[in-house]
């Protein structure tokens, strides 16, 4: 079990927040104390500590084959994978499997945008689930949509509009290479939704701190750990329904 400084998510949170702002990335907070939490780990000066740790799996998710997954930092291809601290997120965002009727077919993926979940359908009733960190106000995509592309440690480019708004960022109009900083995070799925694609992903993010809350401008944002685990469930042509 990793555990992991404020001080050093803070400064990480810093680099990847001066990136603001594009249809998947646009933030409202840069620290982590915008996450609620109950009874934080503290060092004797005042400092809250994070660990990796996560909340156990339902005993219904070894029926399915599912088990728990390492939020430690990591290599991942050509890039560190950074430590999650998971005791900082809301247990209820916690990767697990949970009871879900539903009358959708198994492998599509549901996103509860008031809840700031994501479901992958199993059979049988249940779900795996995912926290995750959705549109603010009048940003929230809602429909469906088809995965249509898959990408590890996505390249991220800042639209015409984007730079308009922020000349800084024309630094990255011919992109903005896979890495920590990314705001893509590790993983993108990337959405054809009304027969065209855009703009919407379903992606990682350096900001794990976020994940539970109102924050983009439209994305689904996940834990780096999270989306490499459900990147590795579903193949292009998977259905994606928001609710």
């Amino acid at each position: 079990m990793n555990i992991i400084s404020r001080r050093g998510f803070l400064s990480t949170g810093a680099a990847a927040s001066a990136l603001a702002l594009g249809a998947c990335q646009t933030t409202t907070s840069t620290t982590p104390a915008a996450v609620p939490a109950a009874s934080p780990r503290m060092t004797d000066d005042g400092r809250v500590i994070a660990t990796t740790r996560a909340e156990p799996l339902s005993p219904v998710a070894e029926r399915y084959g599912i088990g728990p997954i390492s939020y430690e930092a990591r290599q991942d291809g050509p890039h560190a994978l950074r430590a999650t601290g998971m005791s900082i997120i809301p247990s209820e965002f916690h990767r697990d499997v949970v009871p879900y009727p539903t009358r959708l077919r198994p492998g599509t993926i549901v996103i509860d945008n008031p809840e700031r979940k994501l479901f992958l359908v199993l059979p049988d009733g249940h779900a795996l689930r995912y926290g995750i960190a959705v549109g603010r106000e009048g940003f929230t995509w809602r429909g469906t949509g088809t995965i249509y592309r898959r990408a590890q440690w996505p390249t991220w480019t800042p639209t015409a509009n984007m730079i308009r708004r922020d000349a800084s960022l024309s630094r990255f109009a011919g992109g903005m290479p896979g890495g920590p900083q990314n705001p893509l995070g590790a993983r993108a799925l990337y959405l054809m939704s009304g027969g065209r694609d855009q703009g919407y992903r379903i992606h990682g993010t350096p900001e794990w701190w976020l994940i539970g809350q109102y924050v983009s401008s439209g994305c689904i944002r996940m834990v780096n750990h999270d989306v490499i685990d459900l990147f590795n469930r579903v193949p292009n042509g998977t259905r994606v329904v928001t609710i």
